[in-house]
């Protein structure tokens, strides 16, 4: 029981709970509506890019065609890793994982940043896009130095979604690949104040610089309970194996009150308007890649908890047959979340500073209290 402190009872998780104001974005979990500064992301999704819609969140608008120009041959300027960086991705274990790995070299990157310590606006502008333009790199060139190969330098002029394909094969990626990715990784630049962006928000509140608040945002994400939820349910789809398997495997898991993953979400009391648009991307990737298999399996598995529960499906169903239709392996599907999610984490922190307030809540103390200390030769 929580004892008499003058302060509202706490709420578990701090459901509901309203940290702060945000103009970035902006979630209805009754309706089913996600929206950055306003745009509908269903919109954004089918017009926009990756890279504009990094301009929107970075400067609350969309750009014009001249100034969009202008900002893309800066941004696409700086996807090139420093050597030093590639040094140290060179000398990792075999056995670390690539979030570990993600999470020492954004960190490591801001050694070499020609504006580390520069505080002004413009400079944090410039690391927003060097991180956004190099955590794609550190992913594949990490990837292929564990495989063996050579990290391939980004092309310049190419989307993320491009060089990132690129970088992961060495080989010119179907254009419908590039299309697909880059409209999952416009679906996950933000979510509000989800556990990683509060954990950057309550580090730049301190006035840390934008690497240690970008780290500590990768830190969050490696939670299984935050991100790796996509990978949980390729792991599962591959364990059903084949379609006929898929409504009696979800029956049995709903027996035993087992969690699938891909379903259910904190804030959202409908479908996740980004499993919506995903269901169809995953459906046309895997059709060009020649293997349906697994979204037919998850289309069953979504159908069956869906005639079985009042659990709805949310962004990670979907995402993970993206991915694995492009050939991409299920560990590098954690890190693909923070190469799109960077750019919201960059954006909260820039707004953060714009009117900062340390964060500093109160906890609900429900210890014991007035106890009288004892000599501990007397205990």
């Amino acid at each position: 029981m929580a004892k008499e402190t003058g302060a509202s009872p706490a709420t578990a998780g701090l459901e509901d709970v309203v940290a702060g104001p945000s103009s970035i974005c902006f979630i209805d979990g009754a309706k089913g509506r996600l929206l950055y500064y306003g745009y509908d992301v269903a919109d954004l999704a089918v017009q926009s890019s990756f890279e504009e819609v990094a301009y929107l969140l970075w400067y609350g608008r969309l750009p014009g065609r001249i100034e969009y120009d202008a900002f893309l041959d800066t941004f696409t300027g700086s996807m090139e890793l420093p050597v030093e960086t590639v040094m140290i991705l060179r000398m990792f274990p075999k056995v670390a994982t690539p979030m570990e790995v993600l999470r020492t070299a954004v960190s490591s990157l801001g050694h070499w940043d020609p504006d580390s310590g520069n505080t002004r606006l413009d400079a944090c502008l410039r690391k927003a896009i060097r991180l956004t333009d190099r955590l794609p790199q550190l992913v594949t060139a990490h990837q292929r130095l564990r495989n063996g190969s050579e990290p391939m330098h980004p092309i310049p002029g190419r989307s993320i979604a491009y060089n990132f394909l690129h970088g992961l094969t060495g080989k010119e990626p179907d254009p419908a690949f590039v299309t697909a990715f880059d409209v999952a990784l416009i679906l996950h630049a933000d979510h509000e104040l989800n556990a990683s962006t509060f954990a950057a928000r309550v580090a730049a509140a301190t006035m840390s610089d934008m690497y240690s608040c970008v780290t500590g945002a990768i830190g969050a994400l490696k939670g299984p309970l935050h991100g790796g939820a996509n990978e949980a349910a390729v792991k599962i789809f591959n364990e059903i194996g084949d379609p006929s398997r898929a409504e009696e495997w979800v029956k049995e898991a709903l027996s035993r009150k087992v969690k699938i993953p891909g379903f259910g979400h904190r804030v959202y009391r409908t479908e996740d308007p980004r499993a919506t648009i995903l269901r169809g991307y995953a459906k046309s990737v895997s059709e060009a890649a020649g293997d349906t298999r697994l979204f037919e399996i998850a289309e069953i598995v979504e159908r069956t908890v869906r005639e079985n529960t009042k659990v709805y499906p949310n962004v990670d169903l979907y995402s993970g047959v993206v991915y694995s239709a492009m050939g991409i392996p299920t560990e590098l599907f954690t890190p693909i979340f923070a190469v799109s999610r960077v750019v919201g984490w960059t954006a909260h922190i820039l707004e953060q500073w714009s009117n900062n307030r340390l964060i500093r809540p109160k906890s609900d103390y429900v210890g014991p209290m007035d106890l009288k200390y004892v000599p501990i030769n007397r205990r």
